[in-house]
C-alpha cells in the first residue's frame, strides 16, 4: 500500500482488502503465527480484567475472537464487537455467543457516547488506522474513568537480533505465499509485513497512548519480538 495515501484513501484500500480475505482470515492468522495468537487474544482479556456486568468494546474486531474470548472467561459480560468491514463481520457471525454484539464503527468516529466501556480492546488493528492519535483519543473517549485498554499489534522487526534475517525472509518471502496459497490475495500479505515494518516502535506506541492520557501504560513483546500487547488505564 502506498505511504502517500490520504486518510480517506487508506481507509477505503484496507476495507477491500480485509473484505477479500475474510472467509480464511483467521486460518491465515494461525498459521502464519503458529497458533500463538489464540493465546496473545486470551492474554488481552486477562488483562482486561472483566467483572460480572462489564461492558467490553472489542474495535477492529474483524470476525469476533477477541469478543468471544470475553464471554468464555466472563459470561456475564456484554461483549461489543466492532469492526468497519462487513465481510468480516459476516465471516465471524456464525460462530455467534450470547451476549455478543455486533456493531459496525469507524475507529475514528466512533458511535458510543463518552465513558460507555469497562474495557477498550483491539487486536491488529492500530497499524492500520489511518490516524493512529485520533483513533486512540476516541477509545480513552468512549472508556469509563478507571476502565482498561488493551491492545495487541504487530511491532518492527528487531534490528540487531541473530533471528533478524529469518524473521525478515519469514515476513516477506513466506507469508505472502501462505497468502497467494490460502487466500488468494497476494498483495493483502504484502501489505502486512510492510505495515508492520513501518508500524510505530512498541516504546514510541507507548508514548502515544500515555500522550492522549492514559496511565500506567506498559507493554510486553512476544513472537521474538514482532508482536506487543500493550494496556493501559484510564485515571479514574
Amino acid at each position: 500500500m502506498r505511504s502517500d495515501l490520504s486518510g480517506s484513501e487508506k481507509a477505503a484500500r484496507v476495507q477491500r482488502m480485509f473484505s477479500r480475505i475474510a472467509p480464511r482470515y483467521d486460518l491465515m492468522n494461525r498459521l502464519m503465527t503458529a497458533g500463538q495468537d489464540v493465546r496473545w487474544r486470551k492474554e488481552i482479556i486477562r488483562l482486561a480484567r472483566l467483572q460480572p456486568g462489564a461492558r467490553l468494546l472489542d474495535l477492529g474486531a474483524g470476525t469476533g475472537d477477541i469478543a468471544r474470548e470475553a464471554l468464555r472467561q466472563q459470561p456475564e459480560c456484554l461483549s461489543v464487537a466492532a469492526d468497519f468491514t462487513l465481510g468480516m463481520m459476516l465471516a465471524g457471525q456464525p460462530r455467534n455467543l450470547r451476549g455478543l454484539v455486533w456493531c459496525a464503527a469507524d475507529a475514528l468516529n466512533l458511535p458510543y457516547a463518552d465513558a460507555t466501556f469497562d474495557a477498550v480492546v483491539s487486536g491488529f488493528l492500530l497499524r492500520n488506522v489511518a490516524d493512529l492519535p485520533r483513533a486512540i483519543a476516541e477509545q480513552y473517549r468512549v472508556l469509563k474513568p478507571g476502565g482498561r485498554w488493551v491492545a495487541l499489534d504487530t511491532t518492527p522487526p528487531p534490528q540487531k537480533s541473530l533471528l533478524s534475517p529469518f524473521i525478515r525472509f519469514h515476513m516477506r518471502q513466506v507469508i505472502p505465499l501462505l497468502g497467494q496459497i490460502i487466500t488468494g490475495e497476494r498483495d493483502a500479505y504484502v501489505y502486512l509485513p510492510t505495515s508492520s515494518e513501518n508500524f510505530l516502535s512498541a516504546e514510541t506506541l507507548a508514548q502515544a497512548v500515555a500522550s492522549v492520557g492514559f496511565e500506567q501504560v506498559t507493554f510486553r513483546r512476544h513472537l521474538f519480538g514482532v508482536v506487543a500487547i500493550h494496556q493501559a488505564v484510564k485515571p479514574a
